[in-house]
């Protein structure tokens, strides 16, 4: 037996619903600098033939001058971000998302960083253990421009007894 079998070990997991608390923001790192191919490979596995994501020629003549980071990969990327620090191993479901919106666009070459406030939580009344939390992802960019806003409830696993 070696030192290393008898070491603690410590297992990356999010919260139990009893850790979030109200009011709390946790800043989500590193961040994601984003490629040309993320924007081109996720747009196109989608389907969405958006011409200001996929066609350099026309959105040069647009007013952001350059092709813009699909919407939908910006939300799923500020979503992912935050999954290792608050819901990895103790979310139990995604219930739904509200009040999304992108009041910047994101370019090629951003970087995205994530955070989370806590904005409510209740225990299940039909599940015992587990609760809903309600949580308000903020993606910025680089200069820490706003380019995503979401709120997300979740279900979320209670701490086993």
């Amino acid at each position: 037996m070696t030192e290393a079998d008898n070491a603690t070990r410590i297992v990356q997991r999010g919260l139990w619903f009893e850790e979030f608390e109200l009011g709390a923001v946790y800043e989500h790192r590193p961040g994601r600098t984003v490629t040309e191919a993320d924007n081109v490979l996720f747009t196109t596995q989608t389907m969405n033939t958006q011409a200001l994501h996929l066609d350099a020629a026309y959105s040069e003549g647009t007013q952001f001058g350059q092709r813009l980071v699909n919407s939908m990969f910006t939300l799923s990327t500020v979503v992912g971000l935050s999954v290792a620090q608050l819901t990895q191993g103790t979310i139990v479901a995604n219930l739904g998302f509200s009040e999304i919106s992108f009041p910047k666009p994101l370019f090629h070459g951003d970087t995205l960083y994530a955070e989370t406030k806590i904005v409510d939580k209740r225990e299940s009344k039909s599940r015992p253990g587990e609760g809903i939390v309600t949580l308000e992802h903020t993606g910025r960019n680089q200069n820490g421009d706003v380019v995503a806003i979401a709120v997300r409830k979740t279900l979320v696993q209670k701490k086993p007894s």
